[in-house]
C-alpha cells in the first residue's frame, strides 16, 4: 500500500505542510524555519530558509551551506566565504527568478503561444 505524499500540487484538499527546521542562534534563542530548498552550487549542497512567522516575501532567507550526516541528520555550516555566499545567493535568486517566469507562463500559455506562431 502506498502512502499518499501531500504537497501544494496533490489536489486532495489537504493543507500542505512544509519541512521546517530549527536553527539555534548565537544569542541561545531558536528560530523555526521552513526549507525553501536544498540546492547544489559547484559541486556543494546548500539550503535555502525562511523564518516560520515570516509574513512578507521581503524577510531575509537564511542560506547555509548543507550537508546530510550518515544518521540522516542534517548540518548547517556557515558560509564564510564572501565569494561562495555570493555565487549561492545569485544561484538561489536565479532559481526564484525561473520559478516565478513558469509561473507566469503555464504550459497552455506556452502552447497557445505556438499555435499562434503557427
Amino acid at each position: 500500500m502506498s502512502e499518499h505524499i501531500h504537497n501544494e500540487d496533490c489536489g486532495c484538499g489537504h493543507d500542505y505542510e512544509y519541512d521546517s527546521i530549527t536553527l539555534s542562534l548565537d544569542d541561545g534563542t531558536e528560530l523555526n524555519c521552513i526549507i525553501l530548498d536544498i540546492f547544489s552550487v559547484q559541486g556543494k549542497d546548500y539550503i535555502a530558509l525562511v523564518a516560520e512567522d515570516s509574513e512578507d516575501e521581503d524577510d531575509n532567507v537564511f542560506l547555509y551551506r548543507f550537508i546530510q550526516e550518515e544518521d540522516g541528520e542534517p548540518q548547517l555550516l556557515n558560509i564564510e566565504d564572501d565569494d561562495e555566499f555570493e555565487a549561492v545567493a545569485d544561484a538561489f535568486e536565479e532559481m526564484l527568478d525561473e520559478q516565478e517566469f513558469d509561473e507566469m507562463f503555464d504550459d497552455e500559455d506556452f502552447d497557445d503561444l505556438e499555435d499562434d506562431e503557427e
